[in-house]
């Protein structure tokens, strides 16, 4: 997403009409040599998973010394791939890989994505509609990973709280609709002294760049409900008739956390997830990329066995046959403007992860990647329990996914802006209803700009 992490503060990568015209301006200042990224010839990965960098310079050293071809990799901070990959692409060696994040993606950088139809990776995927294509079937772009998000809990605290007398509920099991989720996080933040925890869920990270579990998983609920109400992928009038669930759910997180609602701007993503890893809490929302966000915690007291996937319940009928959420964002391109020297490295370099089983073994050992749609995956155990939990819910044939419809959004901007209102929200300067109208109005508008 970030699936497989903002997503581009983990999650929000690139679109809209400003990198549309940045992009513009850089076709004729982009070259194709790679001096200042290395070695000419060589590959250079613009990675947007701050925390695969170590694992991805790993993997680069054991190709560079297995093959003799250079791959550099540089990874940009949280919250700002956009910026840097606009900064990237105009040097005269730009990155050589970079990632994009679906349609509106592609939109913006599809001048410099190669077609990669009849490559070998691309042919190996197991499902071919997971790759990035434009409406004649072209392929730019080709997944890293499956990835999910939901709701992560703490099952050792979640079990001392099913032995209290007069609890919600007995087991997990039975937290299969938003209602009882509110009952149970209610009770647990009512009693969160004697359960020895600060808060039900962890502190909401509303600080701007940090806001991406917000602005682009949460909402993506209400938009996938009305999508799959009126059997559409995409459309510039959005109603937002889930608006209420969205609400609901997101009160239920600012309500019961372990800082006070009007804390939530300042907090951080580092802040929620320190909360889970130190058992300040029984339930913070992310994806299955987070375990090495929780287990490299300093403190961390969250054992293997004891984290799991819920999925994020908002209110909607029939939810208790809904999974987590599951899909692919984080889309790796090969740039057309380096040299034919460099995109065949590249592409061999990416057919190496992707085929070969060295390759492949070390992104899961390496934790970026734990499910992957390509057949020399079907043979390996993720090897994080997230990754196991990811595995789980794909082949429960008996829940829906919640698809990643978030990549229909308008722009980063669109993103960013809604993550304001939701601050404003949470602090009480502004009410749902402005959250709404922005969303509506501010969705239509850059729809049929």
């Amino acid at each position: 997403m970030a699936m497989l992490s903002r997503l581009l503060s983990r999650r929000s990568m690139l679109g809209g009409s400003a990198a549309l015209a940045v992009a513009a301006t850089l076709t004729a200042c982009s070259g194709g040599s790679s001096g200042d990224s290395g070695p000419a010839g060589g590959v250079y990965l613009l990675n947007f998973k701050p925390e695969a960098e170590e694992a991805f310079k790993t993997i680069a050293a054991t190709y560079t010394n297995m093959t003799g071809v250079a791959v550099k990799v540089v990874t940009a901070a949280s919250g700002n791939y956009e910026q840097t990959l606009q900064s990237e692409v105009a040097k005269s060696n730009p990155p050589t890989i970079f990632n994009i994040n679906g349609p509106v993606g592609l939109a913006t950088w599809k001048d410099y994505a190669l077609d990669l139809s009849d490559t070998d990776f691309v042919k190996a995927l197991t499902d071919k509609s997971m790759a990035l294509t434009d409406d004649e079937g072209v392929v730019y772009g080709t997944p890293l990973a499956t990835e999910g998000y939901g709701i992560i809990y703490n099952a050792a605290i979640l079990d001392k709280y099913f032995a209290m007398e007069g609890a919600k509920a007995s087991s997990v099991e039975e937290i299969k609709s938003f209602a009882t989720l509110k009952e149970v996080a209610e009770d647990i933040q009512e009693r969160k002294a004697e359960l020895g925890v600060e808060g039900a869920f962890a502190c909401t990270s509303l600080a701007s760049g940090e806001d991406w579990r917000w602005h682009t998983h949460l909402a993506n609920y209400p938009v996938f409900y009305e999508f799959r109400d009126k059997g559409v992928t995409d459309t510039p009038d959005l109603e937002l008739t889930y608006s209420d669930d969205y609400k609901q759910i997101f009160d239920l997180y600012l309500n019961n956390s372990t800082v006070k609602p009007s804390a939530a701007a300042a907090k951080s993503v580092t802040d929620s997830m320190a909360d889970f890893a130190l058992g300040k809490c029984v339930f913070v929302q992310n994806g299955n990329w987070a375990w090495s966000q929780i287990s490299e915690v300093e403190g961390n007291t969250v054992k293997e066995e004891d984290i799991h996937f819920m999925p994020v319940y908002v209110g909607v009928s029939g939810e208790e046959r809904s999974g987590i959420a599951l899909g692919t964002e984080n889309y790796l391109s090969i740039n057309s403007k380096a040299s034919q020297e460099a995109q065949q490295a590249s592409i061999d370099f990416l057919s190496w992860l992707f085929n070969d089983a060295e390759g492949a073994g070390m992104l899961v050992d390496g934790s970026i990647v734990s499910v992957s749609p390509y057949s020399v995956f079907s043979d390996l155990v993720p090897a994080d329990p997230l990754g196991q939990e990811i595995s789980k819910f794909l082949n429960d044939k008996e829940l829906y996914p919640i698809n990643w419809v978030f990549q229909t959004f308008p722009s980063l901007d669109f993103k960013d802006q809604l993550g304001s209102y939701l601050a404003q929200y949470a602090s009480g300067k502004e009410d749902w209803n402005a959250v709404k109208d922005y969303f509506v109005s501010e969705w239509r508008a850059q729809k049929t700009a």
